[in-house]
């Protein structure tokens, strides 16, 4: 039975980071990467049939051969001699700078520390899920995810400065969907270049993104960061990556003769504000000619990184970069070269992204994006409608620890808007070059210029203040204001006769009164015929994604690819909601997407592996201490793929209504207990007399009381407390004895089970169910929006300050009153 991939990811980097000790993590992360790599081409390449394997494993070399060294003395010194020196001989691609020494003493630990350390590394990657022999990578990229999940770990843990090695893979994404890269433009000859490379993430992304074997080509400043590069593209089936170690700007490696080599694509995420970008460059003679826009200032290396990108596309080159936001808008040297990059036409839009989502620093960052092949059509002497496209995404995110992260509605969003070009007020818009380039911004591209992200200051009316009512603007809105209102408006479009049940007209125009109780507005719109067939319109748009893609999740099965699947259902489903009025259509992609996360994937990942089979599998945990340690428990059993609840639910609902009868009376019977005690537990009651309340004490305290009619009261509470305690005793025994026997019934229906009505148990009852409950989630937030925005604006000006200042004169003479009576004088 597979194992779940969350868990699998999660035991790799907790057995991982458990051996860590005192080394930091980006220390610690070429040791773990590298184990993960020599597993991976053991299994893939050890073996291999082909004529040339992209990587040649010598005899003895192999992560086998690794295991083979556990617990000997020397085996530090034996991995760097006897595995790692051999694959670097063999492979010309590889370089010994590549791996990290498996000898070193100050990082691993000496004599016995060094060894158990390795030892137990070499098992962590012994574990049977971590088999890449068959090569699932294709569709079933653990591999890629496993990387992915430890990259991340070690980045968040190697502190500020060292985390830059590895750009979030949201934001790669980003990158890569912008660039308008896929099957449809890329062949073998397409090429992609990453100056600034790091680990590669981002060329890979954009791999991904065309859908072909396109050529890769980076390079990366730091010696062991180049070295994990190259081992990724391996680990990703891009053997033939060329990823070569160097100063970018002061010595770039790939060129054609003596000039930059130029790409169809280009990505970076280059070091931000590097101070030392100028070393080793002559600024006033680059052989290259990048800086022809101007010089970029000497402790701020943004741009000088920028300008290497824009010479390093071809005549129809795209490329996107991660800058921080300060590009946009910092003067006198960079202000005279952002000039010239709007009026090349180059730049052909600009995202802002939330703070704090990079490792190495929590500035704000922008993608810058540029395209060489249509900069005619924007620059500054062409069509003066023309303009770049800017989209502030700063608000988009969820909190991930101490980080911000993308979540997958705020990627799509972001690529759906800028590939579309659509304006959405308070998120994108095109603006127009002589908007940037009149004299009040004079090409300073700071955003916030030209999109208002603000909310709207929501302002009290004084008039209702002084009058009762509520404004007309605020419920309806007023896009003539400035800022605009937006009111209700959005809610009113679709639900127009519900303004009407809810609003009067005042005595005063342009103000009305509530029509409803306060108390009563909730039911009032939930019983509204026109919020009936809202729901009813939402419902339907599920029943028709509901249609379409229940056979495409049935037909899912062995072999298939999992992130297929979910990229088609998850379109679909976007593309449905985005009919939905009062809905955001990519919150409901993001309800999708989370399950996905939580649980769909590991189903579907079960299923391309073992197809659509449903075993219960027994829980057995190893005792940890007291005398029976070592041994094992059986804990019960589980079924991952069709949980024992969908069983019980669709199988036996009526013995599991007996059951809960069974629970609820044993409740009903334990709050009785409950009260007698509360009511007879005084000094005087009839259990003053216990030391505790059980039975043993209940049963000795009648039985000395016995025929006493001084205590025939106590005798009576103390008999009905244990009439109760028997019956819940009987309660408790019935419901274990019905609680058994449904397990077990439970138990036996998953031998009985057809395929297809795995399929149905999976499919309908607990992939569709969960996603209609969240569904109904978000039409519970839509009514709870508009009572609670009405019930605001009703309670604000509910009592005018007229009624106030009676009530307050009113209070007043009758405090003065009352201090008369007791005496009171004063002048």
């Amino acid at each position: 039975m597979a194992i779940k991939k969350s868990e699998l990811y999660s035991s790799l980097w907790a057995s991982c980071d458990a051996l860590r000790g005192g080394m930091d993590a980006s220390q610690y992360k070429d040791y773990v990467l590298f184990m993960l790599f020599i597993k991976y081409i053991t299994d893939k390449y050890a073996d291999s049939d082909d004529f040339a394997p992209p990587v040649t494993i010598p005899a003895g070399a192999s992560f086998n051969d690794m295991v083979k060294l556990k617990g000997k003395p020397d085996i530090g010194d034996k991995i760097n001699t006897q595995i790692i020196q051999p694959l670097i001989d063999a492979n010309d691609r590889l370089s010994r700078s590549d791996f990290p020494d498996f000898n070193d003493p100050n990082k691993l630990g000496e004599g016995k520390a060094m060894v158990d350390r390795l030892t137990d590394l070499i098992s962590i990657f012994q574990k049977p899920e971590l088999n890449f022999a068959k090569n699932r990578a294709e569709h079933d990229d653990i591999l890629g995810d496993a990387y992915e999940y430890l990259m991340r770990h070690f980045a968040s843990e190697s502190g500020k400065s060292k985390g830059q090695f590895y750009t979030p893979s949201e934001v790669s994404r980003i990158l890569a969907q912008v660039l308008g890269i896929g099957p449809h433009n890329t062949t073998a000859r397409t090429v992609a270049y990453d100056p600034t490379c790091g680990s590669g993430s981002l060329l890979l992304k954009v791999a991904a993104e065309a859908g072909k074997h396109i050529t890769l080509e980076g390079q990366e400043k730091d010696v062991s960061t180049a070295g994990l590069a190259r081992m990724n593209m391996i680990l990703h089936d891009f053997p033939t990556a060329n990823i070569v170690q160097g100063n970018t700007l002061a010595n770039p490696k790939f060129k054609d003769g003596e000039q930059l080599r130029t790409y169809d694509y280009v990505v970076a995420n280059p070091p931000f504000s590097d101070k030392a970008w100028s070393t080793g460059i002559s600024v006033d003679d680059d052989p290259y000619q990048r800086f022809s826009w101007g010089v970029p200032p000497a402790k701020q290396g943004d741009y000088a990184y920028l300008l290497h990108v824009i010479r390093s596309m071809n005549s129809t080159g795209k490329a996107a970069v991660i800058l921080p936001h300060g590009v946009l808008f910092r003067g006198n040297a960079e202000a005279v070269i952002r000039k010239q990059l709007v009026r090349s036409g180059y730049l052909k839009g600009i995202i802002g992204l939330p703070a704090n989502l990079f490792y190495g620093t929590g500035i704000p960052a922008c993608i810058l994006v540029l395209d060489k092949e249509n900069a005619q059509a924007r620059a500054i002497s062409g069509d003066k409608k023309s303009g770049i496209f800017m989209i502030d995404a700063a608000k988009g995110f969820i909190k991930d620890g101490n980080k911000n992260r993308l979540r997958e509605q705020d990627i799509h969003r972001i690529v759906d808007t800028f590939n579309k070009q659509s304006s959405v007020p308070g998120y994108a818009r095109m603006v127009p070059f002589d908007e940037i380039t009149d004299a009040k911004n004079d090409y300073n591209l700071n955003l916030p210029r030209y999109i208002d992200t603000s909310e709207p200051e929501d302002l009290h009316d004084i008039h209702a203040h002084l009058n009762g009512g509520i404004s007309v603007r605020d419920i309806d809105g007023d896009a003539s204001a400035l800022p605009p209102i937006p009111g209700l408006s959005a809610y009113w479009q679709a639900l127009p006769g519900l303004r009407q049940a809810l609003f009067t007209a005042n005595a005063h125009p342009g103000y009305a009164d509530l029509a409803v109780e306060s108390g009563a507005l909730k039911t009032t719109i939930l019983q509204h015929p026109e919020f009936a067939d809202f729901r009813s319109t939402i419902d339907g748009l599920f029943a028709q994604w509901r249609t379409r893609n229940t056979p495409v999740f049935k037909e899912f099965d062995i072999d298939d690819n999992p992130k297929v699947l979910i990229t088609q259902v998850g379109e679909n489903l976007l593309e449905t909601f985005r009919q939905a009025p009062l809905l955001n259509p990519y919150d409901i992609y993001q309800h999708l997407m989370d399950y996905w996360a939580d649980t769909l994937q590991d189903d579907a990942y079960e299923i391309t592996a073992d197809g659509w089979v449903a075993e219960p599998k027994r829980i057995v945990e190893e005792i940890t201490s007291g005398k029976k340690k070592g041994q094992t428990k059986d804990k019960g059993w589980a079924c991952d793929l069709v949980p024992k609840p969908y069983i019980v639910a669709r199988y036996f609902a009526e013995e599991q209504a007996e059951l809960d009868a069974l629970q609820a009376e044993l409740d009903s019977t334990g709050s009785l207990l409950t009260e007698l005690e509360e009511e007879h537990g005084g000094e005087d009651g009839a259990f003053a007399e216990l030391d505790k309340i059980n039975k043993g004490e209940v049963a000795k305290r009648l039985k000395e009381i016995k025929g006493d009619p001084d205590c025939a009261e106590e005798a009576r509470v103390l008999k009905q407390w244990s009439a109760f305690e028997k019956q819940q005793g009987d309660l408790k025994r019935q419901i274990k004895e019905a609680d058994a026997a449904l397990d077990q019934l439970a138990y036996d229906q998953y031998a009985k089970l057809s395929v297809d009505e795995i399929k149905t148990l999976v499919v309908d009852d607990k992939w569709l169910a969960e996603l209609e409950a969240a569904l109904q989630n978000e039409l519970e937030r839509v009514s709870q929006t508009l009572t609670g925005r009405v019930r605001q604006l009703a309670d604000r000006y509910a009592t005018p300050l007229p009624e106030l200042t009676q009530r307050v004169d009113a209070l007043s003479a009758k405090v003065d009153e009352h201090l008369k009576k007791m005496g009171a004088r004063w002048a």
